[in-house]
């Protein structure tokens, strides 16, 4: 039963990559406005101060006109209101004077602090302006600032709350306005985004998903895509990816169907042979002389098509089972493996150059059917006549015949089942088992040398530990 696709959960919006796109894109922008603020705010506090300095200025070019340079405390009231200022004064540093140009109509009380701006500058002026925000109810700013001639110092003195205020309102201004560059430019860029990023990414994840759900499904591969960027090239190989996928998908489960197939053939195909073997053997006591010259040929040819049916039921339906590596006494084995696979090829020599004392780590059963395997292979290749030797170096045991070499053929499909064998009655099965026994120990399986003097197999085994 095939399970249903598990349909994958709903995106939050939180976890959605176009709206963190567009949260960042707000922070970045609100984040790089704060860091303009402070310089801004600074100049807007030193030009609202010069501002006041430059209305006292104007305020006092009245005493010029004024007899003794005095006016009258209601006129100098008018002028300091006039120029939001509540004290204007000069200093003659040369003389040791100090004049009261614009005098307040009541004494002036209250918390102080001195500002030269002259030394606005930098740092000092972003600390300042920074502790304007927070400074106490009532400060008052004594603003000094040159005066009417050399040596002369002006000084006016205004109440730090209107600074505050405005200080209050310039933020205040600056952050809506910060905030609207934030939400268009957030909007542009996340229109930008979602165009050209989120949503080509949003296609390949979707696909992605759908992909996992039905992986043999042809109906919903990703669409290629003309774009040539990153985006496009990742998009182009999942598109690459899912059809190659879709297609092997396919193409196993078509070779699963017929090696079921095959299994019943290959069941009901050895039942026969079985009977016609049985008629074989009734005909063997047959004194007919056709039937003696003929029989052996029926025999051998029945033979041939009962171990084909077993050795391809067998490889499609068998895993190699897991090594079981110990130490095995490597002349041994393979004395008794070439004793099994020479039995029907009295003419085959054999030596066994291994020497008594060789030790090597592997399974003794895999280690007994590849040699069997490779010792019969070069007796067959042989016609039953030539010799077979095995040595060992220490870390590759080498089998070598003396037979006419393997064709260019059957070297490119040397390691292929149904496809490297050179006899026409062979599956080619021996030599592809034995390369997967090989591997299953941690060793492998490779031709050494082929040629007209004979061939030779290596097969690498591992350290012993």
């Amino acid at each position: 039963m095939t399970d249903l696709p598990v349909s994958q959960p709903k995106l939050s919006w939180r976890d959605s990559l176009s709206v963190r796109l567009f949260a960042f894109t707000i922070l970045a922008v609100l984040v790089v406005e704060a860091l303009i603020f402070v310089p801004s705010a600074s100049s807007f506090r030193t030009e609202w101060m010069e501002d006041r300095v430059q209305a006292a200025r104007v305020a006092s070019l009245a005493l010029e006109a004024a007899p003794s340079r005095m006016v009258s405390e209601e006129l100098a009231a008018n002028l300091l209101m006039s120029a939001e200022v509540l004290s204007v004064a000069e200093q003659d540093f040369n003389e040791g004077i100090r004049e009261q140009l614009l005098a307040p109509p009541a004494p002036i009380s209250g918390e102080m602090k001195f500002v030269n701006l002259n030394k606005m500058r930098g740092l000092n002026a972003f600390g300042s302006t920074l502790a304007t925000f927070t400074a106490p109810e009532g400060r008052l700013l004594v603003i000094s600032d040159t005066g009417s001639a050399p040596g002369r110092i002006l000084e006016v003195i205004v109440p730090e709350a209107p600074l505050k205020q405005a200080l209050y309102e310039y933020g205040r201004n600056i952050f809506l306005l910060s905030l609207l560059i934030s939400l268009t430019l957030g909007g542009l860029l996340y229109l930008l985004l979602f165009l050209l990023v989120v949503r080509p990414i949003r296609r390949v994840t979707q696909s992605v998903e759908r992909f996992q759900q039905d992986p043999g499904s042809w109906k919903r591969r990703l669409s290629p895509t003309p774009r040539r960027d990153e985006i496009g090239r990742a998009q182009n190989a999942l598109s690459d990816m899912e059809s190659a996928v879709s297609d092997s998908f396919r193409q196993q489960e078509r070779l699963a169907l017929l090696g079921e197939a095959v299994a019943k053939i290959n069941h009901d195909l050895r039942n026969s042979l079985a009977t016609a073997q049985l008629a074989s053997d009734g005909l063997s006591r047959s004194e007919d002389p056709r039937v003696a010259r003929t029989l052996p040929r029926l025999e051998r040819a029945l033979q041939r098509a009962i171990n084909l049916a077993t050795d391809t039921l067998k490889y499609g339906r068998s895993s190699v089972p897991e090594a079981n590596l110990q130490h095995v006494a490597l002349h041994d084995t393979v004395e008794e493996a070439a004793s099994e696979a020479l039995a029907a090829h009295a003419g085959v020599s054999f030596t066994n150059e291994i020497i008594a004392e060789a030790d090597v780590r592997a399974d003794p059963d895999h280690l007994h059917r590849i040699c069997a395997n490779l010792i019969r292979n070069a007796a067959e290749a042989m016609a039953g006549t030539g010799a077979v030797s095995v040595g060992f170096d220490g870390v590759a045991l080498s089998i070598a015949d003396t037979g006419p070499g393997l064709p260019e053929k059957a070297q490119a499909n040397l390691f292929k089942p149904f496809a490297g064998s050179t006899r026409r009655d062979g599956t080619g099965l021996g030599l592809a088992l034995s390369r997967d026994l090989a591997r299953s120990m941690g060793g492998e399986l490779e031709l050494g040398e082929t040629g007209p003097s004979g061939t030779r197999f290596v097969l690498r085994l591992p350290q012993s530990g």
